[in-house]
């Protein structure tokens, strides 16, 4: 599962969720999500007040002293406005502290706040991203690094220190549905994890399918592709729906405001959780079978929840994450080894 440690106002109370609380339960999902028996637990960054995550890699590391099975993935780190040696050296470091569990899903981000702030050029968005993703990667392949590019100063014969024990730092690149994205991650050989929060989510398969071309005409072993997506767990779907729709409508009516979408509605939520949308909600039966119809579309090897898009009561985060342990992920592990698409 992932979060961004969403602190927006309470949608009753209108009371926003102040920064340090929210880190700390992101924590304590952590717990719970490893407690439960999930596999991957995902941290966002972002550079803005509704959101409490700007430093993913410390909230993993947080993360890690609590836990000792759990995998600790950035979700995404925005590779584009930061330093891709610091990124290596972090995540390293996580990866150390956390006996090999860390993992760097490296994406452009969605938002735009951390370019002004760190001093860089939208114009450079595509160019960014490409260059910095190169040099990331020469990191992990080598301790020593010759690289120069036209965003950052070159390296001549530079360590780059730790060194994760337990084999190559794991990268992966997040995508929002951008083809240059996902055949640029194939040809690189990396694994895939889109991110689908809106629109028909088998229409993303030939996506999926242009991957699995890109890396197999490059010459790479097959690399997994996960699935990011927005949703919820309660004992009924009816009480998914009731309790996940308020905090959901206010935090997606927020981003629409600034992105130009209409306000969420009900009737458009409640098309989003139809078998054929984009939420993956409802009761433990449903979620695991929309899940499993994810894999049959789109041969996904992970699937990431995100639940708190907005804010919602964090004892019922929680108990959505121990249905998704418990009850989801018992049957769609059922379900894969059944047979179907992997």
């Amino acid at each position: 599962m992932t979060t961004f440690a969403e602190a927006y106002p309470d949608p009753v109370t209108g009371e926003p969720t102040p920064h340090g609380v929210r880190l700390r339960r992101v924590v304590e999902e952590i717990e719970c999500a490893e407690s439960v028996g999930l596999d991957v637990y995902g941290v966002g960054e972002h550079h803005r007040a509704d959101f409490a995550a700007s430093a993913p890699a410390v909230v993993l590391a947080a993360g890690a002293a609590r836990t000792s099975r759990i995998r600790l993935t950035s979700a995404v780190t925005v590779l584009s406005s930061d330093d891709p040696v610091r990124v290596f050296q972090d995540f390293a470091t996580l990866d150390l502290l956390s006996d090999g569990r860390a993992e760097v899903m490296a994406g452009r981000g969605s938002f735009i706040e951390s370019f002004p702030l760190f001093g860089l050029s939208l114009d450079d968005y595509d160019e960014l991203f490409a260059e910095k993703l190169e040099l990331l990667l020469a990191i992990r392949d080598h301790e020593r690094v010759t690289w120069s590019g036209r965003h950052r100063a070159a390296l001549h014969d530079r360590g780059v220190y730790p060194r994760p024990e337990s084999g190559p730092l794991p990268v992966w690149v997040g995508v929002g549905g951008n083809p240059e994205s996902v055949v640029r991650a194939g040809t690189l050989g990396l694994p895939m994890a889109l991110a689908i929060i809106g629109g028909r989510p088998d229409a993303f398969a030939p996506l999926a399918d242009l991957h699995r071309r890109a890396v197999e005409q490059s010459g790479h072993a097959p690399v997994p592709i996960a699935v990011h997506a927005h949703g919820y767990v309660a004992a009924t779907s009816d009480r998914a729906a009731q309790e996940y729709y308020p905090s959901y409508a206010h935090a997606m009516s927020v981003i629409g405001r600034e992105r130009g979408w209409g306000p969420m509605s009900r009737p458009a939520f409640d098309a989003m959780r139809s078998r054929l949308g984009s939420l993956v909600l409802g009761d433990p039966e449903t979620v695991a079978a929309k899940i499993l119809l994810l894999r049959e579309w789109l041969g996904i090897e992970r699937f990431m929840l995100h639940i708190s898009v907005g804010t919602l009561p964090h004892d019922r985060v929680l108990e959505s994450i121990r249905l998704l342990g418990t009850e989801v992920a018992p049957l769609v592990r059922a379900g894969t080894a059944s047979g179907g698409r992997s």
